[in-house]
């Protein structure tokens, strides 16, 4: 990393800690140590970043993206170590049909195991337990349909809601 990027890296994580509420501007304001106790680091690393003398660790680096409300993906395009390209943003995957696909569709939670990575061995239960947090839509229910899930079947009734 050049001198100009950890400049900019440092800059931006500076304004972050500021826009936070962390007061690292005064040498009695805590916020350093503040900052560092809460993301669970040590104190001279984000004083080394803040000074300028060295990028953090990328596990500092994950730790004060969590502490700073910043997604890690950020954290680590800013400071130059991934470039946006190497690290593909997982939405961008949804934009796009799949191969032989059509857009304006919702992916099934195959292509979504699929897209996560889940082990083949292990999606049949990945389907099972994602479909017990996905709403159902009005008058329709989703079910496993043997093996194509993506049925969706029109509810016959309603059930009475229990007391």
């Amino acid at each position: 990393m050049t001198n100009q990027g950890l400049d900019a890296f440092a800059a931006w994580v500076e304004d972050l800690m500021r826009e936070r509420g962390y007061d690292i501007d005064s040498p009695r304001g805590g916020g350093k140590s503040r900052i560092a106790d809460e993301a669970g680091v040590h104190r001279a690393a984000v004083t080394r970043l803040l000074q300028r003398q060295s990028m953090p660790d990328l596990e500092t680096t994950r730790r004060l993206a969590r502490v700073l409300g910043v997604p890690v993906r950020d954290m680590l395009i800013r400071s130059g170590r991934l470039t946006a390209e190497e690290l593909a943003d997982p939405h961008d995957h949804l934009a796009s049909p799949p191969p032989g696909g059509e857009f304006g569709r919702r992916p099934t939670l195959e292509e979504v195991a699929d897209l996560l990575g889940v082990p083949a061995d292990r999606r049949e239960m990945f389907v099972r337990v994602v479909e017990q947090f996905l709403p159902g839509e009005a008058g329709t229910e989703v079910t496993p349909a043997r093996e194509d899930r993506r049925v969706l079947v029109e509810t016959a009734a309603v059930a009475p809601a229990a007391d």
